[in-house]
């Protein structure tokens, strides 16, 4: 069996796991995780099967956002620890195999800013260029991101008489992309954290980072946008060989093609899929595969060297704002039906167990799906364990919850009064009493100890990451079937959206007799020369069905 040599795309076949310090761990019981904690973690994480770990914003920072208005990008916020902390953090890290990406915000600063202090001090100041001012704000503006909290993009600064754009909160002034300096800085800023070991960047927001022309306009707005991206990738490639860029972007998909790079794949390395996983909420809600399967076959073919990140939530709302208000309706009726559990009119504030009401079933099928379907996988912080939201908390707030460690005050994460905690742990039936790592990683039958078996299953099988993507017609439906063929390996995956027990027809293009290995439960199926057989698949059953012929001796 030939093996090509893949060490410097790494990120094809990786675990990305996604974690805010200050929610993971508190190591000195100020209420507040921190880098000790995390170090403390490392070995957890290993155990998982993590490759990559990434880091949401530590930087200095007033917290107005969860991290993202940021006063220094060249610092660790002093709640967190200090640069040394971090240090030993990816040191340690990568003794355990994982690289360390962290989120690179270069859409604004905080208005706590230096930058942003010198530059509002006066219309000649050095900095004004650095942020984005106007007399008056456009006639034509966009709607604002966070229409519960903003009626505008632009707020008025008294003492220079003019209006700064932000695209996100008023306390986030936009930094001015078509400023040189301002590229300079970030180019600055990516090359002082690779040099302390990280291994690329979640990239904030990138459209909003590149819409220069609807807000400067004229000839200050940058001529190529994608060439300064293409620029940032280029600069990243001559400082790491091996670093990644992953973007947040989205768009539909004829946009998401050109951030790639489109042929020549020299933008973003990777894109998040938000389409497919929108796509497959919609599915969850009709028990009918056909909505995901549209969204991946209209996938862009974009280069070999780009990637698609797959994601069942992140960490901020779990947004639908790509389906028709029809279909939006359908998942909020199906997933979030309460005021309190929607936000923005576009999204959900909720994690996944709680949505399918804990059922164990849809649960692991979804992340069966995930670790199978064609890209990596991303999980963020506690889903191993299946954490639930914590509504009582504002927004997004409501998903950024302590980690659940085990079963004892505030879940173990710290031993303070939890009002001094710096976000209130889940309750009920999904918080730490029930759900932890301590009691799961002692259970067999675990939610953690399956997103293991995956995960093991998952990295020892190369065509997930690499491989050719076909979906199999089938008569079903619920039924969701597709190949991932790389080099002479072949797996199928089967998965049903419903709760009905199903006999599914399989046919493949075969030479000779075969056999359909299942790589989670060792079952076999015969799979005779005509390449046809069935399968059967219980309610909200997954397979994973590796292709081998009769009699190989190495069909693991």
């Amino acid at each position: 069996m030939r093996i090509t040599d893949t060490s410097d795309l790494w990120w094809k076949t990786a675990v990305v796991y996604c974690l805010d310090v200050e929610t993971f761990l508190d190591w000195n019981d100020d209420g507040i995780g921190d880098f000790a904690g995390l170090a403390q973690r490392l070995d957890y994480l290993s155990e998982l099967g993590v490759t990559c770990l990434w880091l949401m914003p530590f930087y200095p920072t007033p917290n107005r956002d969860d991290g993202y208005d940021i006063t220094d990008f060249y610092a660790v916020d002093p709640r967190l620890g200090h640069l040394g902390d971090l240090v030993e953090v990816i040191r340690t890290a990568q003794d355990r195999g994982m690289r360390v990406i962290a989120d690179l915000v270069t859409n604004h600063t905080s208005d706590k800013h230096p930058w942003f202090v010198k530059s509002r001090s006066s219309r000649t100041s050095p900095y004004r260029d650095f942020y984005v001012w106007r007399d008056e704000p456009p006639a034509d503006q966009a709607a604002p991101v966070f229409p519960d909290q903003e009626d505008s993009n632009w707020e008025y600064d008294a003492k220079t008489e003019q209006y700064y754009q932000h695209i996100f909160y008023k306390h986030q002034p936009d930094l001015n992309i078509t400023n040189p300096a301002v590229r300079d800085e970030i180019a600055k800023m990516m090359g002082f954290w690779l040099e302390l070991g990280l291994s690329g960047f979640r990239v904030d927001a990138v459209p909003f980072m590149l819409e220069t022309e609807a807000v400067i306009g004229g000839d200050k707005a940058l001529p190529d946008p994608h060439e300064y991206l293409r620029s940032l990738r280029s600069f990243l490639g001559r400082r790491s060989g091996e670093g990644v860029l992953l973007g947040e972007v989205n768009l539909p998909r004829e946009d998401q093609q050109r951030f790639f790079g489109g042929d020549d794949g020299d933008e973003l390395t990777m894109q998040f899929d938000f389409i497919s996983m929108q796509k497959m909420y919609l599915s969850l809600a009709r028990q009918d595969a056909g909505p995901l399967v549209e969204a991946l076959l209209s996938r862009p073919a974009g280069s070999s060297d780009s990637q698609w990140a797959n994601f069942v939530r992140n960490h901020d709302e779990l947004t639908l704002d790509k389906l028709s208000d029809e279909e939006r309706d359908e998942v909020f009726a199906a997933f979030g039906p309460e005021k309190r559990m929607q936000v923005y009119g576009r999204g959900l504030v909720r994690r996944l167990p709680p949505m399918l009401e804990g059922d164990p079933r849809r649960v692991r099928m979804v992340y069966s799906l995930l670790f199978s379907l064609p890209g990596t996988p991303v999980l963020f912080y506690g889903e191993e364990i299946g954490m639930g939201e914590n509504l009582e908390q504002k927004g997004r707030l409501a998903v950024r919850t302590p980690m659940q460690w085990n079963s004892g005050k505030n879940g173990g994460f710290s031993d303070v009064a939890p009002s001094r905690l710096a976000s209130a742990v889940v309750e009920g039936g999904f918080g730490p009493a029930h759900v932890n790592v301590e009691d799961q990683r002692r259970d067999p039958d675990s939610l953690l100890v399956f997103i293991q078996t995956l995960v093991r299953h998952y990295r020892n099988a190369p065509e997930f990451g690499w491989g050719t993507f076909a979906v199999l017609e089938q008569p079903h439906s619920a039924i969701f079937a597709h190949s991932l063929t790389w080099e002479d390996r072949r797996i199928v995956a089967v998965h049903n959206f419903s709760a009905e027990t199903t006999e599914v027809p399989l046919t493949l293009e075969i030479e000779g007799e075969s056999l359909l290995l299942d790589l989670i439960s060792g079952d076999q199926v015969d799979l005779p020369s005509t390449g046809k057989t069935n399968i059967t698949l219980d309610g909200y059953g997954y397979r994973w069905l590796r292709v081998v012929r009769a009699g190989d001796t190495h069909r693991y």
